[in-house]
Parts: C-alpha cells; structure tokens; sequence
C-alpha cells in the first residue's frame, strides 16, 4: 500500500471535518449568513481572491453553478477576510479536538513535507490553501495541513473524473458520500431533479477515476522515506480517532 492509500481515509475525513464543526457554524453567524453554503463557500473559495462566482465553480468542479453564485455573493465579506475566517475555524477546531493528541508536532512536520514539495498544476484550491500562513500551534497545524491535502485530492479526482468522460453530477450520483446517497448528495450540492439513470459502465469508469486519483496522489508522499511514511500513517490513524472520535 502506498503512503497515499495510507492516509486517504483520514485526509478526506479529518480534512474536511472542521467544515461542519461548532467553529465553522460559528464563522457564518459572524459573518451574518447563518448555515452551510454561503460560509463554506466564500471561506474555502476566499483563497481564490475576488473573482467571478464561475471561478469557483470551476474550482470546486461538484456544485452546482448556481449554487456557487448564490452561496459566493451571499457573505458580504472580502474574499481575503472570509479566507482567513474559515481558516480560523479550522484552526479551533483543530486545537479543540486533538487536545488529547501529544504528537501533532511531529505530524505536522511530515504533512509539511508533503504539502511543501507538491507540484500545483492544475489544482489552485490546493495552491490558494497552501499559501495561507500556519499557526504556531501544532494541533492547528495538522488540521491545516490536513485540509490542504484534502484541497490536492479533491483537485486531482475532479481531473480524473472528467478524464473518464464522467461529468461531476454523475460522480456525485455514484459516490454520494459518508453520511448520504447519490441523489441526496446531489440535492446537497444544489443539483436540481430529474437526475440521469446511472449505468453499469458509469460505474466502471468512477471506479477507474477513483483509482487514477490514487495514482495521481502518489508520488507526493515519495518526499518520506519508508520510515518516514509508516510514521506518517500512523500519526494520522492516531490523530483521525482522537479528534472524530473512532
């Protein structure tokens, strides 16, 4: 097993954990626009400085393109500010759930690693995030760090995704996620009724996008060593139970 394959449960979980925390919710009723999509989407979006609400849809390839425009125009905040807000939510999150973790330190020093060396070609959530300063704090820091490579993942699956001739709402479709089906993800996205009848051979290619965006996550982790990458794993399956609770 690769170092990637390793950690892609936690990346993916403890990544984007902090977006549904008590921190986050908080950060939209700081900003006014109490709920999910206008936070989540001018906060993770902010990276990409003030631009068209298209620009993000494009970078955040899953959702549907009104309601980016929507959930984007909604918080009357500066890109930059909303950036920073959402990125102290995860901070608080971050310190709040690994309190009980004693070697964030060392993980995030191996996180680093990776995220320092990684190529950003055609990925600009994964460089916008990558730019935002780290805390001092080193449990901060690992959900930071965390998070940004979650931004490499989702960046290079959509690439795959597409590469396989499968649109984003036919990805969703047939992944849904960890807690919903397809449809109901779907609908969460804001991706309207009547939906496409999946194919047997939509699936096929999902699976094969899902196994390119492992090949294509690789070599990032090919800064560690064996040594370095086995520590790696192990810190991050210690750090995903202590913060969710698993």
């Amino acid at each position: 097993m690769t170092a990637a394959a390793a950690v892609k449960k936690q990346v993916l979980e403890l990544g984007g954990a902090f977006m549904f925390s008590r921190e986050a919710k908080q950060f939209g009723v700081d900003v006014g626009v109490p709920g999910f999509h206008g936070p989540y989407t001018r906060g993770r979006g902010g990276v990409l400085g003030e631009v068209d609400a298209d620009v993000v849809t494009a970078a955040f390839g899953f959702f549907a393109p009104e309601c980016i425009r929507a959930a984007w125009t909604s918080v009357q905040l500066p890109a930059a500010e909303a950036a920073t807000g959402y990125l102290a939510a995860c901070h608080g999150f971050g310190q709040r759930t690994l309190a009980d973790f004693d070697q964030a330190d060392r993980l995030s020093e191996l996180l680093h690693q990776v995220v320092a060396a990684a190529p950003s070609t055609a990925v600009p959530l994964f460089a916008g995030w990558r730019a935002m300063p780290l805390p001092s704090d080193s449990r901060a820091a690992v959900l930071q760090l965390t998070h940004v490579l979650r931004e490499l993942r989702g960046g290079l699956h959509l690439l795959a995704v597409l590469t396989q001739g499968l649109t984003p709402l036919q990805a969703i479709l047939i992944a849904g996620s960890p807690i919903a089906d397809g449809p109901t993800h779907a609908r969460r996205l804001g991706w309207s009724e009547p939906f496409e009848e999946i194919t047997d051979d939509m699936r096929k290619r999902w699976t094969a996008a899902e196994e390119l965006t492992d090949e294509l996550m690789a070599p990032h982790f090919d800064v560690l060593d064996d040594t370095e990458a086995e520590e790696l794993a192990t810190l991050m399956a210690t750090a995903h139970r202590i913060a969710l609770r698993q």
